[in-house]
């Protein structure tokens, strides 16, 4: 076992929490809902809600003598790859844009397409669960906003259909490897899970649900786009297209080629990253590093366009989201939810399906999954067979960040980068009638797949069972 992998599991391995008084418990649970419901009717900026929850948990933790001061490191540790991916990645983003590959990679996508678009949003969405699979998903929704932005002014297409088109589809090819996502990595390191059997087990549900969400979200953003063209309107395209030149925004073709050859290097290092015994934040940092040293021109305006706001949202997310777990909270309903079933997987997978889905949609999948992780660990056994238990949770996990703007960073992304390139706005109603009905369908799916896949014995036993 490598390096990071000991950091997760010595992560999930931590002390017991000692659950607090149910009135404790309930006025974290307060506190954390009043800031999500600050986020979603948008009375203050989102990340300045998020901040405030946390400073008001804060100092209740610590007036109540919940936890020490320093607990609040504890709280961010476990993420701190996070930030160094979204750090990383938005310099090596700024600085590989500007060398123009990004408008180059567009306008070769649009000539593929020939910018009808039917089949530019098809193509858009398979490269998305390729760009996750190997990039992970904050990489590759740094990287595909960018493209996507560029290539809807340029054919003169709304935005908003193929940007949140491309965030909920991120969300499915999220579960396609062991590495395209954190709580992947958390659980496959927990349940001893081996690299190929995310192949065997996760990846076709991961395109059967890519397809689930490509056919609601082209019937959802049906007079969006013109998706009917008639032949004049596909040759004008044509002719459009044919004045587009893909080496406009190329200053120095040597300068793309560095730039080119550093970005691939960086998608290489995301896909070897657990064999080489690093994590996905080094790999970003040293892939922005290499950029600003080989390509960058303006070091410092790179670093400025680092997205901050996203950072500190998530970092007053995890703080409010640890000082609940510190309470029990979370542990409690997790195991209120597990009680229900008896023991019996029938109930048990459909329950733990439906709660991680659902929670991960409100409070993040990361704390999520390790709120689960030793409560399945306790109920598999004997009697409960542990593997569909890991895949329900890692599936479900992952696919509950459709069911709310922030419910995955992806859609995090896609929506402050419409608001602040396009000013363009999307509210939680518009958000949850599309990613919320995505969801429901997706997980209901996963569950059935995951049973059928149980029962005739397509779900390989683990080598080693955590307990």
């Amino acid at each position: 076992m490598n390096y990071p992998m000991d950091l997760l599991a010595a992560a999930i391995e931590e002390t017991p929490i000692e659950p607090a008084s149910a009135g404790i418990m309930l006025l974290f649970a307060a506190v954390m809902m009043a800031t999500y419901v600050g986020v979603a009717i948008e009375r203050f900026h989102k990340t300045v809600a998020a901040l405030c929850g946390a400073a008001v948990l804060v100092v209740l933790g610590i007036a109540l003598d919940l936890f020490a001061y320093p607990k609040i490191y504890d709280f961010l540790k476990e993420d701190l790859n996070i930030f160094g991916v979204i750090i990383g990645t938005g310099i090596l983003v700024d600085v590989v844009g500007k060398s123009g590959l990004f408008h180059f990679l567009s306008m070769w996508i649009v000539r593929f397409t020939g910018g009808q678009a039917s089949k530019l949003y098809l193509t858009l969405c398979l490269v998305t669960f390729l760009f996750v699979s190997v990039l992970t998903i904050v990489p590759a929704m740094l990287i595909l906003s960018s493209l996507v932005l560029v290539i809807c002014r340029s054919l003169d297409y709304k935005p908003a259909p193929l940007l949140l088109s491309v965030a909920i589809c991120a969300n499915s090819g999220a579960i396609a490897t062991f590495a395209s996502g954190l709580p992947n990595i958390m659980i496959g390191t927990a349940a001893g899970i081996p690299y190929m059997q995310f192949l065997k087990v996760s990846l076709p549900y991961a395109v059967i649900s890519l397809f689930i969400a490509i056919a609601f979200l082209r019937f959802f953003f049906r007079n969006e786009l013109p998706w009917k063209q008639s032949a004049e309107q596909k040759a004008a395209l044509q002719d459009q297209i044919e004045t587009f030149d893909p080496w406009a925004l190329v200053e120095d073709r040597r300068i793309l080629l560095r730039s080119a050859t550093i970005l691939a290097l960086t998608v290489v290092g995301f896909a070897l990253a657990q064999q080489l015994g690093v994590g996905m934040d080094f790999v970003a940092m040293v892939g922005a590093t290499a950029a600003l040293l080989f390509a960058g021109k303006g070091v410092e305006d790179a670093i400025h366009k680092v997205n901050w706001t996203v950072i500190l949202f998530f970092m007053g997310l995890f703080v409010i989201i640890g000082c609940v777990k510190q309470t029990g909270a979370l542990g409690w309903v997790a195991e209120q939810v597990i009680a229900l079933s008896d023991n019996q997987l029938s109930l048990l997978v459909p329950l733990l399906g439906i709660f991680s889905a659902v929670a991960s949609s409100i409070v993040d999948n990361i704390p999520v999954a390790a709120t689960l992780i030793p409560i399945v660990q306790d109920i598999s056994g004997d009697s409960v067979p542990a593997e569909p238990l890991w895949w329900t949770l890692i599936i479900c996990c992952n696919l509950g960040g459709n069911g709310t703007p922030i419910g995955s960073i992806s859609c995090v992304i896609a929506i402050y980068a419409l608001k602040r390139e396009a000013g363009i706005h999307i509210g939680w109603g518009t958000f949850l009638k599309l990613g919320g009905s995505i969801m429901l369908v997706q997980v209901a799916g996963a569950i059935v797949y995951v049973m059928l896949a149980y029962n005739l014995g397509w779900i390989p036993d683990l080598p080693t069972l955590a307990h």
